[in-house]
């Protein structure tokens, strides 16, 4: 099997992964254009694909960097509603669709073949998609990220101080009050409380309608929501399954798609 060059280019970042025969073999972050070129000499990847919700403008830096790169039989920028995808879009505006709500879709069928999946990307925006047992990406919902809220409640009020997300040993210290007994306390609940309440809340009306429902949980803040989510989880079919790589698989399977027939 070829190796291939998955790019995420999303709002803070680049992600990168590289696959072969054995799956994805090594996945991180890339900062400049040049350290693309390094990569793709040490790796040597056949073909590659570029995923951004960033500007186009963007992504024209690293897309050349891409087409410099001597050996690279295929260069493939996802652009939803025209690149031919492994799954079906039932999207009413699927050129509209973020690349990487596209990307965990196909990754999401690919992993739980025959079984509704529900994507729970909780990134820069805290992310809902629906993959019926069909096969089918009918959509799901788009709301502010845990980060984008902190930083909300500060720019738009008058006292309210900009915090920052726990880390994961303070998160495991001690969890997050219901009840904030100081403003710094209060916003915290506000925000990862209210966040992991409103997802628990879609996922539990998920389920009414498709029983049987699993979830797939990716996206930087994603350990936010897994104990809460996790503790109103039935057993077997609809455990919850964290895969932070899921948009660089899904990315893997939209360019073997168009490459390998």
């Amino acid at each position: 099997m070829i190796t291939t060059l998955a790019l995420d280019l999303g709002n803070t970042a680049l992600k990168y992964g590289v696959f072969g025969a054995e799956g994805l073999r090594e996945n991180g972050t890339l900062t400049d254009p040049a350290e693309l070129t390094a990569l793709w000499a040490r790796t040597q990847p056949a073909h590659g694909i570029l995923a951004s919700v960033a500007d186009e403008a963007a992504g024209q830096p690293w897309l050349a960097a891409l087409a410099a790169a001597d050996g690279l039989s295929r260069v493939l920028p996802l652009r939803p509603g025209h690149t031919p995808v492994p799954l079906r879009v039932a999207y009413t505006t699927p050129h509209t669709l973020g690349a990487d709500r596209l990307a965990g879709a196909v990754a999401a069928a690919a992993l739980r073949p025959g079984q509704s999946t529900l994507v729970v990307d909780a990134g820069t925006a805290l992310k809902l998609d629906l993959v019926t047992a069909d096969g089918t990406y009918l959509g799901g919902s788009i709301g502010p990220g845990l980060r984008m809220r902190l930083r909300a409640l500060h720019e738009f009020t008058g006292r309210l101080p900009l915090l920052e997300l726990p880390t994961a040993e303070e998160m495991a210290e001690e969890a997050v009050q219901l009840i904030g007994t100081d403003t710094a306390s209060s916003l915290r609940s506000g925000v990862l409380n209210g966040a992991a309440a409103e997802v628990a809340g879609l996922v539990a009306e998920y389920r009414r309608r498709y029983p049987g429902l699993g979830l797939l949980l990716t996206g930087g803040d994603a350990g936010y929501l897994l104990a809460m989510l996790a503790a109103d989880t039935p057993p077997a079919a609809s455990r919850i399954f964290v895969v932070p790589e899921l948009v660089l698989i899904g990315l893997d399977k939209i360019l073997r798609y168009n490459v390998e027939d």
